[in-house]
């Protein structure tokens, strides 16, 4: 996957998190108004609908003044120009004009109706500053009669305070909150009647974002910049932390009626990169034991979408991504998509009445997306068109032109790729059909467009607006069924230049063309009229109002100057006849609030003979979504106000189904004919998931009926499935694997196990799953499998897990090798500190906690360029060279790769002897490596202080573990010239004698710290007398034989395993001796003169007597040998 577009799933819109940094918009829960964006993390710059529903929090656009280059006063030539039928009277509407004096700097505004039928207006304006990248002035305004005047809040909210942004709660209006700058002061400001009054409260974090739920008006969670979530109960007053780690945008409210507490909060909580969790649980009582893990394993990062009856979420393992849905909060199962479809990306449009409409990038699609439907559980997708057009939004969003139309069950507009041509298509069906637009016959003035389908028709542009104060290029209201108002041009694909406005009002049979410009079009008095506004940077003073769908438009002024237009303002859904203009009349000038009452434009109520009907068709078929449907609606031209709750549809009746109320089944494609024929990869015989519960199942004829179809089915019906006796079949086709598709988990963790079964009478077929463990398992029928098989491994290893499915007709079994790990916590390299050249050295890498073949060990010697990889912990290397050689050892569990790394020395020969202690040093042995190091390093320095032996020809190497013992190597001269390197063997005898000697003197001492001193001894290596001259009782004679015995075998052992013990050094010459020679040292308590400090000839001298007394067969013949030969290892700390 590119950086640029997401691996997700996401959800089309995210007006649940309305509130953001980054961009002060608001997003639709739908997006079916706009054109549909989908992936945009909350606030990440995502263009944004006017649309606010229950979940939005009102968070409101703002709009930024352009440069002094946009704001010239100049006037647009087009402004005045006329729509079709366009009349120059101009009937009376009235009209007030207030100024936000002081405020001309301010270059943002947050402009809100606060409530339904409210009088109460709020505008929050700021000066933000670019360089800075912060709101370093606010003023806050409220008008109480609708916008006729504004008075400014500054001592009700303080002259002081910075606010950065204001919200309102979406269940009961008179609430608002806002948010103090965080650069001044972090706080909120709440108030409960509507601005009226405010309340400051301090919090301790930046909010970013804000959820309100979707029927506790006091109930919010807040998200805050370090990515932690909070929850409040009683509107912001108190906080408390609900979970770290959480992805924006990607917690939710609990869904009513289907989470069975209403304060449920789901999570998705980030664990490692790419990695996140799939957590539920209460607001106020989420504590690790309190959380409920519903999705078994990991997620990927920004994949959670909980919307309506559906909880969508992703894994990709090893590149690809698969999709999983839990549908009613049952379960979680893995979505199916035709099987060589293989998803690149998979974006979630909507789950409108209970089906799940998906934009999928499949594997040979770059720039497009294809438009899928699935079945009511969200399990089973088929395709509905291809190559849907997509585009990126400012954060990188994926943006798709698919628009669901307003009023109109099935009735759906997308633009399509064809031959590198953009087309509109349009489907009453809910997808199962699509279909060109027909172009108008005559454009605004009246010529004649000769456009013919197929090779010409009319195209739209299905964009979301950029701010809730614009409408956007199409427009639809449930209000208004039927009307679609929209964006487009006429030809052979859809195009940016020579636009024009276009207008339907039987549902896109027939189309006109009502402007040749870009136009703001809105609904007026609950869809009874239309607004036009010319979408222009240049200043406008007149605006156009149309009573009869856009055949007439009359023109209206609303300015005596020319307005810089930023936004215009609607309470939707009122009996209130208002509109609020906001702009400037200049660059530099103060923002101007204009507020419009059109209700003079109507004289009455409209009245039973003031409606007419109209028949919904689709190129005349009356039947649309399985029923014939008259809608009505106000007379052309009466100038009545429509009532808020008269009915739109004035009968409907079910039609008898046809094929047109069919889609294709899963592993069906619909061919040229129109027919539905099985894939070629699709077995339409399985019945394995129908006979899991009965005797009997509904075999598919290829077809399902479309979701939220009214047709009514006959007895014979050729397209509805038929039901059919399970027959006797011996299974055939037994897939197993685990929930998430994954082949290795943790030990201890649940590991849930799928069983799936092509072919077969699943029924009264058994199932048994042997779990490689030693436990196994059977059910009587597959249908008790449904759920997942759950197992728990209690040591690690690779398993063979096999599941066997049996019954009379035969039998099948599929297999798996399940590896069962468990973390790697700590890496120990076992290697002898010092090596002879040319021989083996054994290293082991110990691991903890011990694992059994599930771990990569990988060895790298000094600059090597490629590991030795082995399965084992342990491995045996030679070395050629001598030197300093540098082991590392990489042991890889999973995902996770820890090391340790030892330098050994290489040398032709050496002598060794092993150390010990005092007790007191156990005492302050933490056994680290650090300590042993500097413990090591103590010990060298003091051996060469008191023998005049170089420190780089020592090496003091102390083992892990009590008590406290070490080792010291004795390397040869690395200076010596040719002549003395022949001799430099005897020298380390002499040199190793002498240490004997210091070291049993207890001459070698250190001071670990005030009052501890430390004796360092060498550690007896020579058995002990047979028999005491003494006599002793026959019980302690009897006693003293076993320990002869005892201490004989071990004299024994010790000599036939040398090699296995690291750190006892017995070694012969290579020649002239077949017995092995005991090392003679010296004890504590045998007798040998004592050497003080002072008297101990030098280094050199010590050297002249040795092979002075070695020339006449003396002091040497009871030393240790030279170390030439291969040795027992040395553990290397």
């Amino acid at each position: 996957m590119s950086d640029e577009k997401y691996n997700k799933l996401s959800e089309d819109s995210q007006e649940l998190h309305a509130a953001d940094k980054t961009t002060e918009t608001t997003l639709s829960v739908r997006g079916n108004k706009v054109k549909r964006s989908v992936g945009a993390p909350n606030g990440e710059g995502a263009e944004r609908s006017l649309r606010r529903e229950a979940h939005s929090g009102e968070r409101l656009a703002e709009t930024v003044q352009g440069a002094s280059s946009a704001r010239a006063e100049y006037r647009r030539a087009g402004e005045d120009g006329r729509g079709s039928n366009a009349r120059h009277s101009e009937p009376h509407l009235d009209t007030s004009t207030f100024a936000l004096s002081g405020d001309s700097a301010h270059n943002q505004a947050m402009v809100l109706w606060s409530g339904h039928n409210s009088s109460v207006i709020l505008i929050l304006t700021k000066l933000y500053d670019i360089n800075l990248g912060a709101v370093t002035e606010s003023s806050l305004w409220r008008s109480t009669d609708y916008g006729s005047t504004y008075a400014k809040l500054s001592d009700k909210v303080g002259s002081r305070t910075v606010l950065s942004y204001l919200y309102v709660c979406p269940t009961n209006k008179q609430k608002i909150m806002m948010l103090s700058d965080p650069e001044v002061e972090s706080a909120v400001l709440i108030s409960s009647d509507e601005g009226a009054s405010f309340e400051r409260y301090p919090i301790n974090f930046n909010i970013l974002s804000l959820l309100f739920h979707p029927t506790q008006e006091n109930w919010i969670l807040a998200y805050s910049h370090d990515s932690k979530l909070y929850s409040s109960m009683d509107f912001g007053r108190k906080w408390q932390l609900v979970h770290d780690n959480v992805m924006p945008g990607r917690f939710y409210w609990a869904v009513m009626g289907l989470d069975r507490e209403s304060d449920v909060v789901h999570i998705e909580a980030r664990i490692g990169k790419g990695r996140a969790q799939y957590v539920k649980c209460r607001a106020q009582r989420c504590t690790e034991g309190n959380r409920q893990y519903l999705f078994p394993g990991h997620v990927d990062t920004n994949s959670l979408v909980v919307q309506d009856e559906y909880v969508f979420t992703q894994v990709t393992k090893s590149g690809r991504a698969s999709y999983f849905v839990s549908y009613m909060r049952e379960s979680f199962k893995r979505i199916k998509l035709p099987k060589y479809c293989l998803p690149k990306d998979m974006h979630i449009i909507s789950t409108d009445e209970k089906q799940v409409f998906a934009a999928v990038q499949e594997w040979n699609q770059n720039n497009t997306y294809s438009l899928y439907i699935s079945d009511s559980p969200g399990v089973y997708f088929t395709l509905s068109l291809e190559n849907l057009r997509t585009s990126r939004g400012p954060a990188g969003n994926l943006l798709v032109d698919f628009y669901k139309v307003e009023g109109i069950n099935g009735m759906y507009l997308a633009n399509k790729l064809v031959d590198n041509h953009i087309m509109t298509f349009i489907t009453y069906n809910k997808g199962q059909t699509w279909a060109l637009l027909p172009a108008p016959a005559t454009d605004v003035a009246g010529n004649n467009l000769s456009c013919i389908l197929p090779s010409c028709s009319l195209h739209l542009h299905l964009e979301m607006s950029e701010t809730p104060y614009r409408s956007g290029p199409i427009t639809t209201k449930k209000a208004v069924p039927g009307i679609i108002v929209a964006t487009g041009n006429v030809g052979k694909e859809l195009s940016s230049t020579n636009l024009g406005m276009f207008i339907t009002s039987d549902a896109g049979n027939s189309w006109r063309q009502i402007f040749d410009e870009e136009y703001n079009i809105w609904f007026l008095d609950n869809g009874g009229a239309l607004l036009a506004v010319l979408h222009a940077p240049a200043p406008i003073r007149h605006l156009w109002i149309s009573l009869d769908e856009g055949k007439k438009w009359d023109r209206h002024s609303f300015s005596l100057t020319p307005l810089y237009v930023d936004g215009v303002l609607m309470e939707p859904e009122s009996d209130n006849h208002i509109i609020t203009f906001f702009g400037h009349f200049g660059h530099r000038s103060e923002w101007q609030l204009i507020k419009i009452d059109y209700k003079g434009l109507f004289t009455r109520r409209c009245m039973d003979g003031d409606y007419q009907t109209w028949y919904l068709h689709n190129k005349g078929e009356l039947c649309v979504m399985g029923e014939k449907q008259i809608y009505m609606k106000r007379r052309p031209g009466n100038r009545c106000m429509l009532a808020q709750d008269y009915s739109r549809i004035y009968s409907s009746e079910p039609c008898l189904c046809t094929s047109y109320d069919f889609e294709c089944d899963y592993g069906w494609e619909r061919q040229a004919d129109g027919k539905c024929s099985p894939a070629f990869w699709f077995n339409p015989n399985g019945a394995t998931k129908s006979c899991s519960t009965s005797q009997s199942f509904l075999n598919s004829t290829g077809y399902r009926k479309v979701l939220s179809n009214n047709c009514k089915e006959i007895e014979k019906n050729v397209y509805s499935p038929r039901r059919q006796l399970c027959r006797p079949r011996a299974p055939r086709g037994l897939q197993l694997s685990t929930a998430q598709g994954e082949l290795s988990a943790t030990m201890g963790s649940n590991v849930t196990f799928m069983i799936h079964l092509e072919d077969g009478d699943s029924q009264r077929t058994s199932i048994q799953l042997d779990f490689g463990d030693g436990i196994k398992i059977t059910y009587s029928n597959l249908s008790r499998t449904d759920d997942g098989i759950k197992h728990i491994y209690r040591t690690t290893g690779i398993y063979r897990v096999m599941a066997s499915a049996e019954n009379s007709q035969g039998s099948d079994s599929s297999t798996l090798f399940l590896h069962i790990t468990s973390p790697v916590e700590r890496v120990y390299l076992s290697a002898p500190i010092v090596a002879i050249r040319g021989k083996e050295a054994n290293l082991t890498a110990v691991v903890w906690p011990s694992h059994s073949r599930t771990l990569t060990f990988f060895w790298w010697f000094d600059n090597s360029s490629e590991p030795i990889i082995t399965l084992e912990g342990s491995i045996s290397y030679t070395f050629q060279k001598e030197g300093k050689s540098k082991v590392t050892v990489q042991v890889a569990s999973g995902s996770t790769v820890m090391q340790d790394s030892k330098v050994i020395t290489v040398k032709e020969f050496f002598r060794s002897l092993l150390l010990s202690f005092s007790p007191v040093l156990d005492e302050h042995n933490p056994d680290i490596p650090e300590w042993r190091e500097d413990i090591g390093r103590v010990v060298r320095t003091a051996l060469s202080q008191v023998s005049g032996v170089p420190d780089d020809q020592l090496l003091v190497s102390l083992y892990p573990g009590l008590p406290t013992t070490a080792e010291l190597f004795i390397l040869p001269d690395e200076h010596a010239s040719s002549e003395q390197k022949k001799r430099s063997e005897e020298a380390l005898a002499t040199i190793s004698d002498i240490f004997v000697t210091a070291l049993n003197q207890g001459l070698i001492q250190f001071e670990l710290k005030a009052n501890v001193r430390v004796m360092v001894y060498v550690t007896q290596q020579t058995l002990a007398p047979l028999v005491d001259s003494i006599s002793i009782p026959s019980g302690s004679a009897m006693l003293m034989l076993v320990s002869v015995v005892f201490v004989g075998l071990a004299a024994f052992f010790i000599y036939k395993f040398k090699r296995k013990i690291p750190w006892i050094h017995v070694q012969t010459e290579d020649s002239h001796e077949k017995e092995p020679e005991v090392i003679s040292t010296v004890g504590q308590n045998d007798t040998m003169s004592k050497v003080k400090l002072s008297e101990f000839p030098s280094q050199k001298e010590l050297m002249e007597k040795e092979l002075e007394a070695r020339s006449r067969g003396g002091i040497g013949k009871n030393m240790e040998r030279i170390v030439t030969r291969e040795f027992p290892n040395c553990t290397n700390v």
